[in-house]
């Protein structure tokens, strides 16, 4: 399903080395808000070093937010020294689509990670992009994403229990 993730981590620094060198993943898009920053804009050094050392193993990290907020998105992206874009529209496949061609990886190499299905999930989908759904770092959101965290939540526990199903067929 296109509101389905690839893989669920419960935050960024559960996504390691050996997960991306399994499927094959040479590049993550990252999402900002609520991704990497709280709503306060904290940016915790558990991800600062976790960024860090994907580098050092040579995995490209990039920033794509759909924040208009550049100043926000510029401070975050040169606290981890990655390269970015603002106002990335997504799911809309453009903004997913100039960084691919800027990482200059194939789709199926590249993971998006965001905790929203509707915008990180759906976009990398729909551009064939391995998608990694994370939990929101806090609860306190702005008011368009608190209206759609209910049916996220849905389409989460059906997810969820599909996983569950698959699990234990092929136990």
């Amino acid at each position: 399903m296109i509101l389905y993730p690839k893989e669920h981590f419960n935050n960024v620094r559960e996504i390691t080395i050996e997960f991306l060198r399994e499927n094959k993943i040479n590049a993550l898009i990252l999402d900002v808000d609520n991704t990497l920053i709280d709503y306060d804009k904290n940016l915790s050094e558990e991800t600062i070093q976790w960024a860090e050392n994907l580098k050092q193993e040579g995995i490209k990290l990039y920033i794509l937010s759909n924040s208009n907020k550049k100043e926000k998105v510029k401070t975050v992206a040169e606290k981890l020294t990655l390269e970015y874009e603002y106002f990335g529209k997504k799911p809309l496949k453009s903004g997913f689509k100039k960084v691919q061609k800027k990482l200059q990886e194939k789709p199926e190499n590249i993971g998006v990670v965001g905790d929203q299905i509707f915008t990180d999930v759906l976009g990398g989908n729909r551009c064939k992009m391995f998608t990694i759904l994370v939990e929101p770092i806090a609860e306190k959101d702005i008011w368009i994403t608190l209206l759609k965290r209910p049916i996220e939540n849905a389409i989460k526990n059906r997810y969820k229990k599909t996983k569950e199903v698959k699990k234990n067929v092929y136990k």
